[in-house]
C-alpha cells in the first residue's frame, strides 16, 4: 500500500499558487491597459467626430490618426501590450459582430446579375493580383494581403488573412496603410466615374459597393450621391464581405497543404474569427434578434473595429512603403484598377434592377 504523504498535497500546491497567479493576472492587465483603453477612447472620439464630418466615417478618421501619429511622433512603448490587444483580439471580435450586419435574403435579394458582378470583382481582383505581384516578385504573403484586402473589405481582410499567412508586421502594415491610401481616393473618385459614365444613382451605388476597399469608404462614397446610392452601394458591399469567410478558409487550407512547417506551428484551416462570423451571419439571417439588440450590437461593432482601425494605424509606417521599392504602391494601384475596371463593367452589363 502507498504511503500518500509520499505525494505532494494538490490542494495545497493549488492553494499557494493562487497568488502567483493572480500577481501574474494583475500584472497582465496592468500593461495591456494603458493602450487598451488609448485605442477605445480614441475609437469613442472618432464615432463622434465623424457625425460632424461628412465622408469621414469613424474607421476611416481612427486608421488616418493612428498612421499620423506613428509618422509624425513617437508612441510611447508602455501603450504597445495594449496596441497589440486591440489590433488583434478587438479586431476579431469587431469581424464576428459584422456578421450580424449580414443577411443571406437581403443579399441573395441583389439578384443573380448583381451577385455575380460581386463575384467576379472579388475573384478577378485576387487572382489578378496575386498574378502580377508574382511577376513583380513579391513575396506570398505580402500578395496576399494585398489581394485579400483589395477585393474583399480592405484592412479588416487584411488583418483577418494575417494569421492564415504568417505574414510579418511590416508586410501588415504596408497593406493596410495601401488600403487606407487608395480606397480614400476612390471616395471622391467614384462617384465621379458613375457620374461621368451617365449611371443612375443605384447603378452609382452599384459601382461603388463593387469597387471600393473599406465598408466605410463605401459608406462615405454612397452617402455622397444619395441615399438610393448608399443602400445600394453598403449591400453590394456586405456580399462581398460575406465572401470574406471561404477566402480565409481556402487561404488556410492552401498553407497547410503548400506551405506547411515541419516540427512548427501551421496556420489555423479555419480561424475561430471566422466561424463566430459566419455564425453571426447566420442568426441575423434567421431574424430572431429584435432589431433594438441589432442596434446596440452594430454601434458595439462601430467602436471595436474603430479601435483596431487606429491600433492599425499606428503600426502603418510610410518608411516601410518606401523600402518596398515601390513594388508593393504598384501593386495596389494594379489591383484597384481590375477592381474598378471589373466592378465597371458588371455595372453596365448587369444594373441592378
Amino acid at each position: 500500500m502507498q504511503n500518500n504523504s509520499q505525494f505532494p498535497d494538490t490542494d495545497e500546491q493549488q492553494r499557494k499558487a493562487a497568488p502567483a497567479m493572480r500577481l501574474s493576472l494583475y500584472a497582465s492587465m496592468k500593461s495591456v491597459a494603458p493602450g487598451l483603453v488609448a485605442c477605445l477612447i480614441t475609437g469613442l472620439l472618432c464615432i463622434f467626430a465623424s457625425r460632424f464630418l461628412s465622408g469621414f466615417s469613424a474607421l476611416l478618421l481612427a486608421i488616418l490618426l493612428g498612421a499620423l501619429w506613428r509618422n509624425l511622433a513617437p508612441v510611447p512603448r508602455i501603450l504597445n501590450p495594449g496596441i497589440t490587444i486591440a489590433s488583434k483580439k478587438l479586431l476579431r471580435l469587431g469581424i464576428v459582430f459584422l456578421g450580424l450586419q449580414l443577411s443571406l435574403s437581403t443579399i441573395i435579394g441583389l439578384g443573380p446579375g448583381v451577385l455575380l458582378v460581386v463575384l467576379l470583382s472579388v475573384g478577378v481582383t485576387f487572382a489578378a493580383t496575386l498574378w502580377i505581384g508574382a511577376k513583380m516578385g513579391i513575396a506570398l504573403p505580402q500578395r496576399l494581403l494585398i489581394a485579400t484586402g483589395f477585393s474583399i473589405c480592405g484592412a479588416a481582410a487584411v488583418a483577418g488573412t494575417e494569421g492564415v499567412t504568417r505574414a510579418k508586421q511590416d508586410q501588415v502594415a504596408t497593406a493596410i496603410g495601401l488600403v487606407v491610401l487608395f480606397g480614400t481616393l476612390m471616395i471622391p473618385a467614384m462617384p465621379l466615374l458613375g457620374a461621368l459614365l451617365g449611371f443612375d444613382d443605384r447603378s452609382t451605388g452599384m459601382l461603388i459597393g463593387a469597387s471600393t476597399h473599406e465598408v466605410a469608404q463605401v459608406v462615405a462614397a454612397g452617402g455622397s450621391v444619395s441615399a438610393a446610392a448608399l443602400a445600394v452601394a453598403v449591400t453590394v458591399k456586405l456580399a462581398r464581405v460575406a465572401l470574406l469567410a471561404p477566402i480565409i478558409a481556402g487561404l488556410g487550407l492552401y498553407m497547410r497543404r503548400k506551405h506547411s512547417v515541419e516540427g512548427g506551428k501551421n496556420p489555423p484551416l479555419i480561424p475561430l474569427f471566422v466561424l463566430g462570423f459566419i455564425v453571426a451571419m447566420l442568426l441575423r439571417t434567421t431574424g430572431i434578434l429584435p432589431e433594438p439588440v441589432l442596434s446596440v450590437m452594430s454601434n458595439v461593432q462601430t467602436l471595436l473595429l474603430a479601435a483596431a482601425m487606429f491600433a492599425l494605424g499606428l503600426g502603418v509606417h510610410l518608411r516601410s512603403i518606401v523600402k518596398s521599392g515601390g513594388k508593393a504602391l504598384v501593386l495596389g494601384l494594379c489591383g484597384t484598377l481590375v477592381i474598378i475596371a471589373v466592378a465597371t463593367a458588371g455595372t453596365m452589363l448587369l444594373p441592378p434592377a
